[in-house]
């Protein structure tokens, strides 16, 4: 017997009997008087991170080659054809040569600017984290107001995997001199769709 399974044996032993209901989580409401949308701009802003929308952008796909040309472009996002294709990609490491990758967040967070995926929205999970830049399709719609909130999705109870992206990636060092992109992508740009 491995240590894992006389451990776990040890703690079914010891378990009390009987069935335990999980405590109930209170809802904690958020105000957000600006608005979703405009409280998931600013936090974003705050983290590093930039929003754009449709209707200031035009065509998406136009504007994300032209904004990242003659980049590696690679999407998960079925409308947002890039010049690196997803399904032919058969390890994670594959990814490594992205510059920019596109995928569709589950859900956005007004709270913290973050945005959310699960395997299902990134197909290879290294898509988001080895790119240089992370270009985000998020739906207004799919704003929700906490990160309390983001964990009530049903995604959460059926997903094997999710994440929250919050901003670029960052890091600080003892003299307080800001690096984007340190330890993963450099840009984190989210554009909305109303």
């Amino acid at each position: 017997m491995s240590s894992r399974e006389a451990i776990l044996t040890r703690v079914r032993l010891n378990r009390p009997r009987g069935s335990f209901d999980l405590p109930s989580v209170p809802h904690f409401a958020l105000a957000q008087p600006e608005g979703l949308v405009q409280t998931f701009v600013r936090s974003l802003k705050k983290m590093g991170g930039r929003s754009v929308t449709v209707q200031e952008i035009g065509n998406p796909v136009a504007w994300i080659q032209k904004e990242y040309a003659p980049k590696v472009i690679c999407s998960a996002v079925p409308q947002i054809v890039g010049n690196r294709d997803l399904s032919q990609v058969n390890r994670p490491q594959e990814l490594a040569d992205v510059d920019v990758a596109v995928a569709q967040a589950l859900l956005g967070v007004a709270e913290t600017g973050s945005v959310v995926f699960t395997e299902a929205q990134l197909q290879v999970n290294t898509l988001a984290y080895l790119a240089q830049h992370l270009v985000v399709v998020l739906n207004a719609v799919d704003i929700v107001a906490g990160v309390q909130d983001a964990y009530r999705h049903p995604a959460f109870s059926s997903a094997h995997y999710a994440v929250f992206h919050t901003g670029p990636s960052a890091t600080a060092d003892i003299e307080a001199v800001l690096i984007h992109g340190a330890q993963g992508v450099r840009s984190l740009t989210v554009i909305l769709q109303e």
